[in-house]
């Protein structure tokens, strides 16, 4: 923070201790910001670099606050950067290789480390190749570390070598969850000089996983960012933003009985993406948030990316403090959470002046039901009474024929299955495992359902992975881990599993008919795209942890659990939902009961330990990393070579060729690397010819740290459609220079041999999804310079910029159908002038010229929208501004 800014600073005394603190007070108008814009306006005040420049920048958030619109450009600087393994693999290489460019380049190698905290949690690498049994979860990590020890041993260095940095070994939960359990602050204080009190501020993060926002719900402002922007912001550098439009969503009435958190968050996710809020901040107000606890808040808060919104937050009030003493807070910490979230007006507070809002949307808590989202998005969310309905509908629409029968044999039984069984029943997720309660309706539904003799349909993969150990000792407190065993949900790890697309393989029964039936999947986590869960499940639903228990037993979305029996008891006598369904009297006794000090205490101890596997890695810190030539884990990425100490201009976007032509909501799961890697890829063929077998080739989130896996896997999705490529799915392209449809990775690099550019063609909502930096670096790699679509996600925009590639959107009503364009035309982009950091022009004439000669001549506007991302694209991409920077 700039020792300049004191003057903006006053003190805040909390039990007989002094802290120095930046009233937002002092900034005229800011008594109606909303919550969001508080915690920004605080955070330029303390941390721009001259008191002039803080007046400006408060100036801007309180202007465009006070009006409910899109303001000009702030920047902004978190407290903390959270981490996941599979994208904080690749930052920690990005980190090694600028500690090798700088030194190449005159400078101290070790400028190249975090200047704020940083926490890495793995939790996105195990994967459940063993479940249903006991023993599940110790063979599950056995295989977890003989297939990662080369990223393991990777991130041990980083830790020894680069400051700021705490890493969770395998095995102990979810990053979200253990953020908001563990690392989260709410108000976080730094030493001030010698003398002087220290200095109390938000606590306000970003991380490379889209579902930070979970932090939210315990009043912390955060957002998932790509990993490019996250490295910039661990070594001190600003994000720049616009200040956003703020939507408030005004919450009134209590959840009915029988109602969860997840069954809100779907219900927030259908009625905001209906809304349209992509880009903007999200806030909760008003008299229903009496009636939600902290986890509960966490759960909607989890879902915010399904929307597209920055954020979604909530005030601190009793309810946050309550959890922060549950949690092993301080009595002093609760106390100052309180005293300055009173200060800076970030308490709930009834009687408090009306804030300004863009919008204020209502909301009847009330008015939620029991709730499901799918068959492929987390915003279509449909009624548990009218599942069974909308299931055959999309079977309809789908041409699918219920009255198919495929007959498969499990153990000796001869089974019939037809569309919609169900391959995996999943109780996982950040989403719905941070809250006690939808955990112990689960768990009661499991042994009510074993207590009357049913056990699930023994086609279904039954996968348990609480969000943190504290979870599972909270079941096992309650003496439920038994009723969830006897149904076959044991313990498989800690950590996202099948809401990621770590389900591990199906029966192979299944697999085996998995092209004549399209199988389902219920889990009860964020995301249900195409092809992520499984690439061999076609229907992927969310729902609360209770409701995957329920549906594991009936083995069918084609059922109504509303009325059909789910079983029938030894005496014959059926049981319904209703009859293993919890009361919300019941739950409540239960959380009393167990929901204490000790439960996190005792859940979280030895958090950074690891087990004896981890014990044993690692290697001496060093300034810089000795690669390992024979790794196909970890390499060195290519990002800095050829370097020079001054930019150049951005290479021109001349007759460039299309990679790939692609429609609406490709989302960065269809461009990124992700889950298992295919048998007949270019990313196979790779690694065989460096002696890895296929059984070895785990995942393409575990291969994260290697770029050449990477970028042959990039678009490489079984369930993308590139049109170019003729009706074929997946990682396949029209190479126009032999005019044949050959693996997309190939024709890139015929392409790269020839020297010439390419570009992407896509419709609307381009990236959404996760914040996956590899759906810009892969690109980027192949050689892609500019990136057209009718609309761009937020965070996948940064992300493009970050890495080189220009973001152009077709001017509104126009698209490359509506222009004729089928990708088959060399694209050629009017020259662009960065030099003053906005792009000039803002709108850019664009020519695509047929092979008859025919041109067709659009306009697009340069996606460009800050000049602190003008200077990024100027130099190359985010990466060697910040490495210019240092140097």
């Amino acid at each position: 923070m700039s020792q300049e800014n004191s003057r903006f600073a006053s003190t805040l005394n909390v039990n007989g201790t002094t802290y120095a603190y930046y009233p937002v007070s002092a900034v005229a108008g800011s008594e109606q910001l909303p919550y969001s814009l508080t915690v920004l306006l605080e955070n330029v005040l303390r941390n721009a670099e001259t008191p002039e420049a803080a007046e400006e920048l408060a100036a801007r958030i309180v202007e465009a606050g006070r009006a409910g619109v899109v303001g000009s450009e702030i920047e902004f600087s978190p407290a903390r950067v959270l981490f996941q393994d599979f994208t904080g693999v690749p930052v920690f290489v990005d980190f090694a290789v600028m500690r090798e460019a700088c030194a190449q380049l005159g400078g101290d190698p070790t400028k190249i480390n975090p200047q704020i905290p940083c926490d890495l949690v793995i939790d996105h690498s195990v994967i459940a190749d063993v479940a249903g049994c006991a023993g599940a979860l110790a063979q599950n990590m056995e295989l977890e570390f003989s297939r990662n020890k080369e990223r393991y041993d990777f991130l041990k260095w980083s830790q020894e070598s680069f400051e700021n940095v705490r890493i969770v070994p395998p095995g102990a939960g979810i990053c979200h969850q253990l953020n908001i359990e563990q690392f989260a602050h709410v108000t976080m204080t730094a030493d001030g000089a010698p003398g002087e009190p220290p200095t109390a501020y938000f606590d306000t993060l970003v991380g490379t996983d889209s579902h930070t926002p979970t932090a939210n719900g315990i009043g912390v402002l955060g957002w998932g960012v790509g990993g490019i922007e996250a490295e910039a912001a661990a070594l001190g550098q600003p994000i720049t933003t616009l200040v956003p439009k703020v939507v408030g969503v005004r919450l009134s009435g209590e959840l009915g009985e029988g109602v969860a958190a997840m069954d809100v968050a779907l219900s927030f996710a259908q009625m905001l993406r209906a809304k349209g809020v992509v880009g903007c901040f999200v806030e909760c107000f008003g008299p229903g948030l009496d009636a939600l606890s902290a986890t509960q808040r966490t759960c909607i808060s989890n879902m915010t990316p399904e929307y597209g919104s920055t954020c979604t937050l909530f005030p601190v009030d009793e309810q946050t403090l309550t959890y922060l003493r549950l949690t092993g807070r301080s009595e002093q910490q609760v106390a100052l959470v309180e005293a300055y979230a009173k200060a800076q007006g970030f308490w709930n507070d009834a009687d408090a002046p009306a804030r300004t809002y863009a919008e204020v949307i209502e909301f009847d808590l009330g008015a939620v039901e029991r709730s499901l989202a799918g068959p492929s998005r987390p915003h279509d969310r449909i009624p548990l009474s009218a599942v069974q309905e909308r299931f055959r509908a999309v079977c309809d629409e789908r041409g699918l024929d219920l009255s198919k029968r495929v007959a498969v044999d499990l153990d000796g039984e001869a089974c019939e299955l037809t569309h919609g069984a169900l391959a995996i029943a999943a109780v996982t997720s950040c989403t719905t495992a941070t809250d006690p309660s939808m955990m112990l309706a689960a768990g009661l539904v499991a042994k009510k359902a074993a207590d009357a003799g049913l056990k699930p349909q023994p086609w279904v993969k039954c996968v348990l992975a609480p969000g943190s150990k504290a979870t599972e000792l909270l079941l096992e407190r309650a003496g439920l881990l038994d009723g969830l065993r006897a149904l076959g949900f044991y313990t498989c790890g800690f950590g996202c599993m099948s809401c990621i697309g770590n389900s591990g393989p199906i029966l192979d029964e299944l697999h085996e008919v998995a092209e004549d039936i399209e199988l389902a999947s219920v889990l009860s986590g964020n995301r249900n795209f195409e092809g992520r869960i499984s690439p061999d499940v076609s229907q992927n639903y969310l729902a609360a942890p209770a409701a995957v228990i329920a549906y594991a037993l009936a083995g069918t979305m084609d059922a109504d659990l509303e009325h059909d029996a789910l079983g029938t008891r030894p005496d014959g006598t059926p049981v319904l939902l209703a009859d293993i369904w919890p009361s919300d009297e019941e739950i409540a006794a239960l959380v009393a009961q167990h929901v204490d000090c000790s439960l996190y205490e005792e859940g979280t101890r030895g958090l950074y330990d690891g087990d004896a596997a981890w014990a044993a890695l690692g290697s001496e810190p060093s300034d810089t990393f000795s690669w390992d030539d024979a790794s196909t884990y970890v390499r060195r990425a290519p990002y800095f070579d050829g370097m020079e100490r001054e930019p150049s201009a951005p290479k021109p976007v001349e007759a460039a060729r299309a990679l790939a032509l692609l429609g609406d909501f490709i989302t960065t799961d269809h461009i990124s690397p992700a889950g298992s890697i295919a048998a007949d890829s270019p990313a196979a063929r790779y690694l065989e010819e460096r002696g890895v077998a296929p059984a070895d080739f785990n995942t393409y989130g575990a291969r994260r740290g290697n770029h050449e896996v990477m970028m042959r896997g990039t678009f490489a999705n079984v369930k993308l459609q590139n049109k170019l490529a003729e009706g074929k799915k997946g990682g396949w392209t029209r190479d126009f220079a032999t005019g044949e449809v050959r693996p997309l990775f190939d024709a890139a690099m015929d392409y790269e041999a020839a020297e010439t550019p390419l570009v992407v063609v896509a419709g609307k909502m381009y990236g959404s999804g996760s914040s996956r930096d590899w759906a810009a670096k892969g690109p980027a790699l192949l050689g892609i310079r500019a990136a057209f679509a009718e609309s761009f996600e937020r965070i996948h925009r940064s992300n493009l910029i970050g890495m080189g590639i220009l973001p152009l959107q077709f001017q509104e009503g126009e698209s490359a159908e509506s222009l004729g364009l089928d990708g088959s035309e060399l694209y050629t982009v009017a020259p662009i002038d960065f030099s003053q950091g906005l792009p000039e022009p803002r709108v850019v004439d664009v020519t695509a010229e047929r092979a008859d000669g025919q041109t067709t001549t659009f306009r697009a506007t340069v996606r460009v929208d800050t000049p602190t991302e003008g200077r990024y694209y100027q130099h190359g991409g985010i990466l060697p501004f910040v490495l210019r920077s240092l140097l």
